[in-house]
């Protein structure tokens, strides 16, 4: 009794703590300490796990030779918006066993399922390398660490990862794939209840209603609707360091113009590779503000970045390789809107590597103009 209440006496402090930071985070001293990060980061070799990437977030736990038996220091090295992102940390390590025995309602122990659902924080990892078959979507509980380093970890073939209504989530190193709509079914989302779940759209991740959430190393693909989505009033959120490819519609940030609880939505993109396959949205933005840094764009079909209902984007130290076919170089799309509003959009560009014949078309409140190479 003594340790649960502990527990829970813990994450209502942290809730509180992180509610209040995440809720009022100032947008540019999170942008200026993400750009003195990167900054102050220094490179020295690329190889596989290596230290001294230049990249503070690998950096930050690479550079650790125990950090197989230090898992929990990963918590500190998000940046951006999502960096408040704790995770499973300060809770126990769950290893998961059981790749195969996806009970939605009942989860068997040592079933990434079961381990998901918990109330406590849990830092959650794999036995061994396994391929996750989920009958309905994993619906997770606050506090949880997904850490896939060191193993293999697929999830796909059927429905994905769902965080809904949800606070401090990391994800990390988990391969996500061929993600396929659910449900019409009960799901359990904690051990002490179990629901009715609508169809899912088929998403990688999706995100509703949720803060503090870091995404990080993840290989995602070839989903039904998104790789990521985060809609209805998220925020706090960092997706890093992922490997995106063969895949439509890969990123959706705000579902709808007329869902303005989204103004409050702050997302930082960073370290990602937009690879082979990729159609559109990456990200396709509404309302928030959104800080796009140091990606790299090797393929988009029709645009790399757009957005509606007037958000705020600061495309930054990214490289951008257009297409060759002669009318899709443009990085950008203004959406449901005629020049006369979207020239109003606080667009920009700065220190970003245009290839190919690629340009940013910038608006808001510096003019509309164009970033070319």
């Amino acid at each position: 009794m003594a340790t649960t209440f502990s527990s829970f006496i813990f994450l209502l402090i942290s809730s509180l703590i992180t509610i209040a930071s995440s809720s009022h985070q100032d947008q540019d001293l999170v942008v200026n300490e993400v750009n003195q990060k990167i900054n102050n980061a220094t490179r020295r070799n690329l190889g596989y796990l290596s230290c001294g990437t230049g990249n503070p977030i690998d950096d930050c736990w690479r550079c650790d030779s125990n950090w197989d038996t230090n898992r929990q220091r990963l918590a500190d090295c998000a940046i951006g918006f999502g960096k408040n992102a704790m995770g499973g940390r300060n809770g126990r390590i769950y290893v998961v066993t059981d790749p195969s025995n996806d009970n939605p309602v009942n989860p068997v122990p040592g079933t990434l399922r079961h381990a998901v659902i918990q109330d406590e924080p849990l830092w959650i990892i794999f036995k061994r390398d396994m391929v996750i078959q989920l009958k309905n979507e994993l619906v997770m509980n606050s506090y949880k660490t997904i850490d896939g380093r060191g193993v293999n970890v697929h999830i796909g073939n059927g429905p994905c990862i769902t965080i809904h209504y949800a606070k401090n989530i990391i994800i990390h190193g988990i391969n996500i794939h061929d993600c396929k709509p659910a449900g019409n079914g009960n799901i359990r989302n904690s051990p002490h209840h179990s629901g009715w779940w609508d169809q899912s759209d088929g998403d990688g991740i999706s995100i509703f209603n949720s803060q503090d959430i870091w995404v990080d190393h993840c290989s995602l693909s070839n989903c039904h609707d998104g790789l990521i989505d985060a809609i209805h009033g998220s925020t706090a959120i960092t997706l890093s360091n992922n490997y995106m490819t063969h895949h439509d519609k890969v990123m959706l940030l705000g579902a709808s113009d007329s869902y303005t609880q989204d103004k409050n939505m702050k997302v930082t993109i960073a370290f990602n590779h937009f690879g082979e396959g990729l159609v559109q949205r990456m990200p396709r933005c509404r309302h928030g503000y959104f800080h796009v840094v140091n990606n790299d764009y090797t393929h988009w079909e029709m645009y790399a970045i757009g957005g509606s209902a007037s958000p705020t984007i600061f495309s930054q130290g990214n490289r951008f390789l257009a297409p060759n076919t002669r009318f899709d170089k443009e990085v950008t799309k203004h959406e449901n809107a005629g020049e006369g509003e979207w020239k109003n959009w606080n667009w920009r560009s700065e220190g970003d590597l245009m290839l190919n014949g690629a340009y940013f078309r910038e608006s808001g409140s510096g003019g509309s103009s164009i970033a070319r190479a």
